[in-house]
């Protein structure tokens, strides 16, 4: 019998990135990461917690640097419990291998994922990254089942200018996906970073041009607020 998340894969010709560890004879994509370069990262989110656990039940914030970087993100969303789990660099196939280190013990109400960026500028498919994203829901419903999963639309940035199309293709089959999805949203943020003329605002990013500045934040936080529950 199929799950909902495995029919909205087959629905949108996707494959979960969650194949067997050797599929004719390599490594697949998330089996061959190498994990151990955010070691330092995770454990000193896990020491953090020792020392003041956050409260359960809260958001969760998790994904690469744009979530990794946003620090008024407590202020933003001051009716909520939010907790920040971001580590920078990432792709969703991180979020997913550290779920049970940096998700499952908050067990929290909401999920909020903001990665995808990275995974296609590696050279990833928006399909592929879109079959990421199906499995990190997977591997979250199955330990806390109740939990709200929404994914967070990535922006174009001038940076990374070119991939644009695909930025907004990898939201589509998210968007699409989430339709057949039980406790699945989408936030649309793919416009919040564009000016009149279709092109990226620089005002709203630091000298790197990639990362958002505090009015990049801000827009962003309008954005997300309507899907957190006070």
């Amino acid at each position: 019998m199929k799950t909902p998340v495995t029919a909205a894969i087959v629905a949108l010709g996707l494959l979960s990135a969650d194949l067997p560890a050797q599929e004719g004879g390599r490594p697949s994509y998330a089996a061959a990461r190498n994990y151990a370069q955010w070691e330092k990262e995770v454990a000193a989110y896990e020491a953090a917690d020792r020392q003041a656990a956050p409260p359960k039940g809260g958001a969760l914030f998790i994904g690469s640097s744009t979530v990794r970087l946003w620090k008024t993100l407590a202020d933003d969303f001051p009716d909520s419990k939010v907790i920040n789990r971001g580590f920078g660099g990432t792709e969703i196939v991180d979020s997913t291998h550290f779920a049970d280190r940096l998700i499952f013990p908050h067990e929290p109400r909401q999920i909020f994922l903001r990665a995808g960026g990275n995974d296609l500028h590696a050279g990833r498919t928006p399909a592929q990254v879109a079959g990421d994203f199906a499995d990190f829901v997977r591997v979250v419903h199955a330990r806390l089942p109740k939990a709200e999963i929404l994914y967070i639309a990535t922006s174009p940035a001038p940076a990374r200018w070119g991939e644009a199309d695909k930025n907004r293709e990898l939201n589509r089959l998210i968007r699409q996906m989430a339709l057949d999805m039980p406790r699945v949203g989408f936030v649309d943020a793919y416009d919040i970073t564009l000016a009149p003329d279709g092109r990226a605002r620089p005002e709203l990013f630091v000298k790197d041009r990639l990362h958002f500045s505090p009015e990049g934040y801000k827009l962003l936080a309008e954005r997300v607020r309507p899907y957190l529950v006070p």
